[in-house]
C-alpha cells in the first residue's frame, strides 16, 4: 500500500526539523566528512553527532562510506539541493518579515 504524501512529508521533514541534523547537513553539503570532523566543527560530542546521523542514514538523506577505519558521511545532494534552494527562494521572495514569523517555541 502506498503511503500518503502527508505521511511521507511528515516523516521526511521531521528528520530535518532538528538543529543538530540541519547543522550537520549544512556542513556535509560542502564536503564529505567523518563524525569527528563534524563534531569538531559543530562543537558537539561525537556520540551526539552519531546519534543524529542515524535517522538521516535510514532515510538515505546521507550516505556512509568506509575509508580505512573512518566512516565518511556524504549528503544526498540530489535530494537536498532542490529542497534547500526552494527554502532559500521562499525566504528571499516570500518572507517579508525576514523570518520573524518563525518564532522559537518555548516549553
Amino acid at each position: 500500500m502506498k503511503k500518503s504524501l502527508t505521511t511521507i512529508c511528515y516523516r521526511f521533514f521531521t528528520n530535518l526539523a532538528n538543529p543538530t541534523r540541519l547543522a550537520a547537513l549544512e556542513q556535509l553539503m560542502t564536503k564529505p566528512m567523518s563524525v569527528s570532523e563534524l563534531a569538531q566543527i559543530l562543537n558537539q560530542e561525537q556520540s551526539m553527532i552519531s546519534h543524529n546521523l542515524k535517522p538521516l542514514l535510514q532515510c538515505n538523506i546521507i550516505t556512509i562510506q568506509k575509508k580505512g577505519k573512518q566512516h565518511i558521511y556524504t549528503a544526498n545532494k540530489q535530494t537536498l539541493t532542490p529542497i534547500f534552494a526552494a527554502i532559500e527562494n521562499h525566504a528571499q521572495n516570500f518572507c517579508p518579515t525576514g523570518g520573524a514569523c518563525l518564532k522559537e517555541e518555548t516549553p
